[in-house]
């Protein structure tokens, strides 16, 4: 009997100090982006990044670096500050780099807890936007030999996309079944992306500012092959100006106007139980790709003297995002079942030990074994990391003139036709020159 009462009264004090964890928990994710959001979504850029450089220390820790580059970055980028976002978005590409590097060689004793004990290493799309800004702050620097390079970076990362994680797959499994573990069957998903129409506009654009037009129609053309190739993600037509690019006739100038709106997703936990024998399971917890509402539904470019032209959507970032992340979470999958696998085990194993022994023995082991699985339901959890304020589309248009200066509105308008944003623009537009405007509205 006093046998009975002491594992209730063990039973109960571990349940409580169980829920105490999970109450911790819930209550200390609260979101310390809210200010730094808002700044930027109304175009306080400047606002954004001293909030940035005010809660650094809180926001991003010592495994965070990257995180910290990428949204400092990129909104610096927007801020005009183009020097500064190129020495950013650089630091947080080589961050990246090295944090690949590491991962080739990672070891399941690393991430014990979950994923977001280890450090920050990228999504594959903030990796490959890094040079699609980059090679925009080089353009308006006067620096297109410097941009064409970004841009040429970029490309020759999507022909390794794919690739990339098959010794990191072939690794982990080599690591699970030396810790004792067994190897899940990979998922067959894959990524259907290896080309951007983005990129391949940049590059089109960029050549054609030095001279180089036949490089410019291969990447035109790779721009109408990309759509072909991924229709998961190019799912609207291609826009119906990419034609007039190339055919400019002597002495018109070209004016390019590119608008970025909304912002890239961020992660929510999605939460897996596999279940074991003996009536027992293993929780894994997952990231997914959580959009984010955007208020802009049209952009139209509206001249003073009456000439006006809608931008076409050219690439769905948002929808990059995720078809990049099907490769890596693939592996995160692996990984997490891995992980939840030996966890679970020592639970069972001290279970059965349990129920082979009698006494305080019997006892000590069953707390053991309802501590582990304790420790595996609330140490398991998903790393939502992820960059906040790469765009969530891109939009592109032109429209050829005379040359001479022009004054002109850009408005972004809602699902009801009505505008959320207007921004004025004069510029000077050149024959034989890149006229290239660029609009960010992320509402």
């Amino acid at each position: 009997m006093q046998l009975l009462k002491s594992r209730r009264n063990i039973f109960f004090l571990t349940s409580i100090f169980s829920i105490g964890i999970l109450v911790f928990l819930s209550c200390a994710t609260t979101d310390p982006y809210v200010q730094i959001d808002a700044a930027i979504e109304q175009g306080n850029h400047q606002d954004g990044i001293v909030l940035i450089e005010k809660d650094k220390k809180t926001i991003y820790r010592d495994k965070d670096a990257i995180l910290y580059y990428l949204d400092k970055g990129i909104i610096a980028h927007y801020a005009e500050q183009y020097g500064d976002s190129t020495q950013l978005l650089q630091e947080g590409e080589r961050a990246i780099e090295a944090a690949f590097t590491k991962s080739i060689t990672m070891e399941l004793g690393s991430y014990l807890l979950n994923d977001k004990t280890k450090e920050y290493d990228g999504e594959d799309y903030e990796d490959i936007y890094i040079n699609t800004f980059n090679a925009l702050n080089y353009y308006h620097q006067d620096k297109l030999e410097d941009a064409l390079v970004e841009i040429r970076r970029m490309n020759n990362k999507l022909r390794v996309l794919s690739a990339k994680y098959g010794e990191l797959r072939t690794n982990l499994q080599q690591k699970a079944l030396a810790e004792g573990g067994s190897v899940p069957p990979n998922p067959e998903a894959s990524t259907q992306f290896s080309d951007s129409a983005l990129a391949r506009y940049l590059g089109m654009l960029f050549y054609r500012a030095v001279g180089n037009y036949d490089d410019a129609r291969i990447d035109r053309d790779q721009l109408k092959v990309a759509f072909a190739n991924a229709p998961s993600v190019y799912t609207y037509p291609v826009p119906h100006s990419l034609d007039e690019e190339l055919g400019i006739p002597s002495g018109k100038a070209r004016l390019n106007v590119i608008g970025f709106s909304g912002l890239s997703p961020v992660k929510d936990e999605e939460v897996v139980r596999i279940p074991l024998p003996n009536l027992r399971y293993i929780k894994i917890a997952l990231p997914v790709m959580v959009t984010r509402p955007s208020q802009v539904h049209r952009i139209e470019v509206v001249f003073d003297g009456g000439n006006r032209f809608d931008l076409a959507l050219l690439e769905d970032m948002e929808a990059v995002a995720r078809e990049t992340f099907k490769e890596k979470i693939n592996l995160i999958y692996m990984k997490s079942v891995i992980r939840a696998t030996l966890k679970g085990v020592t639970s069972s194993v001290l279970s059965a030990a349990a129920d082979e022994t009698d006494g305080g023995t019997s006892l000590l082991l069953s707390v053991l074994s309802l501590g582990a699985q304790v420790f595996a339901e609330t140490s398991e959890q998903a790393d939502l990391r992820v960059s906040r304020y790469f765009p969530a589309k891109a939009y592109v248009g032109g429209i050829t003139l005379d040359p001479g200066t022009y004054s002109f509105t850009t408005y972004y308008y809602g699902a009801n036709g009505r505008p959320v944003a207007s921004f004025r623009n004069t510029v000077t537009v050149q024959a034989d020159n890149l006229n290239l405007v660029e609009i960010v509205c992320l509402k």
